[in-house]
């Protein structure tokens, strides 16, 4: 059975001004149903602004972008957000509202009802991880760096979306509390049936929590393939200083628990 695609590209472009070049050029990629796809790529390499074109923060210079086979152009920009959940490296918890308003925020915008916003909160507080009468009432200043981002998390997916973006969303965050994170957040992606799309420039990050990774350079895919594919992959280029580091670390590391000499 062919599994449904939850976002495509479709010969998609983006530019900014006569004379530069795109951002984006001529991008097509297909992102299947309950998929977790990392893209990765150096600064400049076009995957924010690829990112931005599916809640329509930006539109396409050419090309389509759709959501559920719907082309995002013919949907109202507020309406499709509030479908979409999104995580990213600033959170951007809102400073004046506590962690259950900052959760219950767009639950609110959709007129859900009081008792079900509160439910829902609580919920979400024992989903990420954190607890109800610690944390429900505190401001975000009152949170670290690590708390703040999974009450970012919470409030992403506090809606109930199918499909989450997330945005850098641990590059800030120490190793070990980024690694947990991670963590939790495939977690919730498994059990919540989520598709999932994350950028990152750690690779070691994409390789252990997505399906599937896409290496972007200068605006294009240069790679698409599983974990264990771009792993095996031979040959020169980009993509081989990409996957250096990790290959190093497995190899240290195995060597470590085998009593080798580094």
């Amino acid at each position: 059975m062919t599994q449904a695609t939850a976002i495509s590209f479709e010969s998609v472009t983006k530019a900014f001004g006569d004379g530069h070049a795109p951002t984006l050029d001529t991008v097509s990629l297909a992102v299947r149903d309950q998929e977790f796809l990392a893209i990765v790529g150096p600064s400049g390499a076009g995957k924010t602004s690829l990112l931005r074109l599916v809640n329509r923060l930006d539109d396409p210079s050419a090309g389509t972008v759709r959501v559920d086979g719907e082309d995002v152009r013919t949907l109202d920009p507020v309406e499709l957000r509030r479908r979409i959940g999104y995580v990213f490296q600033g959170v951007g918890l809102f400073p004046h509202m506590t962690v259950a308003e900052n959760i219950g925020i767009t639950p609110k915008l959709l007129n859900w009802d009081a008792a079900r916003i509160d439910a829902r909160v609580d919920e979400l507080i024992d989903l990420v991880r954190l607890d109800r009468g610690e944390h429900r009432n505190r401001f975000p200043h009152e949170l670290s760096g690590g708390e703040q981002q999974r009450v970012g998390v919470a409030r992403a997916i506090a809606a109930k979306p199918r499909l989450v973006l997330m945005d850098e969303p641990f590059g800030a965050l120490d190793p070990i509390t980024r690694d947990v994170l991670g963590r939790d957040c495939r977690r919730l992606h498994e059990q919540l049936g989520l598709t999932t799309v994350m950028i990152t420039h750690d690779m070691l990050e994409a390789l252990l929590l997505a399906d599937r990774i896409v290496v972007m350079r200068a605006g294009r895919i240069i790679a698409d393939g599983t974990p264990r594919a771009l792993m095996a992959r031979e040959g020169d280029g980009y993509v081989q200083e990409l996957m250096g580091p990790p290959r190093r670390q497995s190899e240290a590391l195995r060597r470590l628990t085998n009593g080798e000499a580094p």
